[in-house]
């Protein structure tokens, strides 16, 4: 990979990391300042569900589709073919933004009634069906934002998708929060208006990361037409053709980023439904919050760090696939696998074990919240490996392998989702989402062994050694915090806080030395890791 594209995907995967990371921190004061409004936090996640949805569909694949279309004309200097989808794609994004904003301004009320089936559920049907309206607003916005950002990307330029994202992030969490504080605490509003304008955040944080890019573009629209004036002009591609490649390039992205938004709206349906066939319907809003939002914020940490690392080497799969080359494939394929357990295990098996404490370092305690993080807190592993299983079934040209695994994988959950919430209650929707994402890996991992005609031996050995690293580092953990646990209370915030720091710190020191030790670290990151190695003296 050429240097520029090593600094862009850098500046890119650390824009990404950012934004995920302030999108998690977010919920601590946004749950400090809902105190005495629980419900709050399950109607924004009521709104944000359906959103994420509709936001998907209009946008999920279409900076790294517009991006990939770009590059590759760009690659044989036909510069204008790019230049033209970009000014044609804009007028595209205005309309099917501002439509997919009317259809989901429109049938608020239905998303509503599907969500609250009960009267005795806390949130009620039109505080639900506000919310979504609230929300619906920012569709207008970010498929035109999203092609701007896909454009430049196709530039190898990563910078101001990057920035804009994080600009993004800033100013939605900013108005959120000083929006909850103001109608809560200043104007004594009710819960579903500060609800209302947490969720309108998103319109304008769109605003304000647009204004970035459109910065950008006047900043470096004078080298842009000097490099459309090199354009050979030997390729003439129609609209139409733009666009069905366009489409066919976007559609096994969308269904990608749809997946967890998908197993989500899952438990839209069903679990208020399920838990009030069991006679919980008046615990149903804050149960739900739980899952769905509170543990799952925490959950998608270790998901977001470990696919963002390993995404960069599937370009480098999708070339080793296109030339033939199927021994750097296989060894490709071997790093991804590797680096996301690495990563992503230790760090799903660290929340679960300190469930208790991070629950109340980021929320409030809550046995619940405890039992369910606990539970769900592993489920990260699926999601990643869903993740980059997907992608590297992309990269060797059977995306409809995607598409089907997804559909199967979301049928399990479908039906057993409501049989598992009657007999288990919350805990039951988290079985059937690991059930769900295990079925729709192993069709991933068949795909990936036939049409790849990759070997599972060393990753097999290497997931039992990574393994075997992550029972030490457990169990290291466990001790540790069964005798702190005696001297510190983790339902006690400042407790809670020393807890998940000693150790955290403690457990990364014990992973980290084991993985040097071992020599795995090494065989996984490269020469940098024997120059730590030697500088610590391990080994």
């Amino acid at each position: 990979m050429s240097s520029k594209l090593i600094r862009g995907t850098f500046i890119l995967t650390l824009g990404t990391i950012i934004s995920k990371l302030l999108g998690l921190f977010f919920v601590i004061p946004f749950d400090a300042l809902l105190k005495g409004h629980e419900e709050g936090a399950s109607l924004y996640q009521y709104g944000y569900v359906p959103y994420t949805i509709f936001l998907t569909i209009a946008t999920g694949g279409l900076p790294l589709a517009v991006s990939k279309f770009v590059s590759k004309y760009n690659a044989i200097e036909e510069y204008a073919v790019g230049r033209r989808l970009f000014k044609s794609g804009l007028l595209m994004m205005v309309i099917t933004g501002f439509v997919s904003f009317l259809l989901m301004f429109a049938f608020a009320p239905i998303f509503a009634r599907i969500t609250i089936p009960s009267d005795e559920q806390v949130i009620s049907v039109k505080q639900v069906t506000t919310v979504i309206r609230a929300v619906s607003f920012a569709l207008i916005i970010i498929p035109f934002m999203s092609l701007i950002r896909g454009f430049f990307q196709g530039h190898q330029s990563m910078g101001p998708t990057a920035v804009s994202q994080v600009i993004e992030q800033i100013v939605r969490i900013v108005f959120l929060l000083g929006g909850i504080y103001v109608v809560l605490h200043v104007m004594d509003g009710s819960v579903t208006t500060a609800i209302s304008i947490a969720t309108f955040a998103a319109f304008i944080g769109g605003i304000a990361s647009l204004i970035v890019l459109l910065w950008y573009w006047f900043k470096r629209k004078p080298s842009l037409d000097e490099l459309k004036k090199q354009d050979k002009g030997e390729v003439d591609v129609s609209l139409k053709d733009m666009y069905k490649e366009i489409i066919t390039y976007s559609v096994p992205f969308i269904f990608v980023g749809l997946a967890n938004p998908l197993f989500q709206i899952v438990d839209q349906v069903t679990f208020n439904r399920a838990m009030a066939s069991v006679g919980n319907a008046s615990n149903s809003d804050a149960a739900f919050a739980v899952l769905n939002f509170f543990s799952h914020k925490l959950v998608i940490i270790p998901v977001s760090l470990a696919t963002a690392f390993s995404m960069t080497l599937i370009p480098l799969i999708t070339t080793s696939y296109t030339s033939g080359d199927r021994k750097g494939m296989s060894r490709q394929i071997d790093q991804t696998f590797q680096i996301l357990l690495f990563l992503t295990a230790p760090a799903a098996i660290g929340i679960a074990l300190l469930a208790e404490p991070t629950y109340t370092l980021f929320y409030h305690p809550d046995s619940l919240g405890t039992e369910v993080l606990r539970s769900y807190a592993p489920i990260a592993i699926l999601f990643a490996l869903f993740a980059v299983t997907a992608a590297i079934i992309q990269g060797i040209d059977q995306q409809k392998f995607t598409i089907f695994s997804l559909l199967v994988g979301l049928l399990l959950k479908l039906s057993l989702n409501i049989p598992l919430i009657k007999l288990m209650e919350t805990q039951g929707a988290v079985l059937a989402t690991a059930i769900g994402y295990f079925v729709a890996i192993l069709i991933n991992l068949y795909v990936i062994k036939k049409f790849a005609n990759y070997r599972f031996q060393l990753i097999i050995r290497r997931t039992l050694f990574i393994g075997s690293l992550n029972a030490v580092m457990a169990l290291v953990v466990w001790a540790l915090y069964t005798l702190l646990e005696k001297f510190l209370n983790p339902e006690a915030t400042v407790s809670a806080i020393i807890l998940v720091a000693v150790c955290g710190i403690i457990g990364a020191a014990v992973y980290f030395y084991l993985s040097l030790r071992s020599k795995l670290a090494e065989r996984l990151f490269g020469e940098k890791v024997i120059r730590v190695r030697e500088k610590l003296k391990i080994g």
